[in-house]
């Protein structure tokens, strides 16, 4: 049974560096666990969208939380799901430096990304909205 995971979180170190080792072992990891999905970074926030089985995305998102590069770890939306959106990439990134803001503001008050003050399901729009229009590194 497949499933997508949406969660928020802050990023304990914001060095490029540190933000570019978690990626890379999302990249190295989740091929291996059938783990696709996107994930956005601005200002210090994760957003991101994992998808695959339903064990494989419960014991990601345990790691996750308790990972000492993340905190305020918050589950803003899960659902099972009948396919894959996310699934050309083994962890996607959205190019922010290639953002237009208009589509922030499409979704929230400001335009900047806060996924603590919108809803999951709004959240996820964005993200399906970014994917669209934005630069996506890291497709498979």
């Amino acid at each position: 049974m497949l499933v997508r995971l949406l969660y928020a979180s802050r990023a304990v170190d914001i060095t490029p560096e540190a933000i570019e080792a978690i990626l890379a072992q999302s990249r190295q990891h989740n091929p291996t666990c059938g783990i696709t999905g996107i994930l956005c970074y601005g200002s210090g926030i994760f957003l991101q969208a994992i998808e695959g089985g339903r064990m494989q995305v419960s014991e990601l998102f345990g790691h996750i939380q308790n990972d000492p590069r993340h905190k305020d770890v918050a589950l803003l939306h899960y659902e099972e799901i009948f396919e894959r959106r996310f699934g050309h990439w083994s962890m996607g990134q959205v190019n922010l430096t290639k953002l237009n803001h208009a589509i922030l503001l499409k979704y929230s008050e400001k335009a900047e990304l806060d996924p603590y003050a919108v809803s999951g399901k709004v959240s996820l729009a964005l993200l399906e909205d970014l994917m669209a229009n934005a630069a996506i590194c890291g497709r498979v």
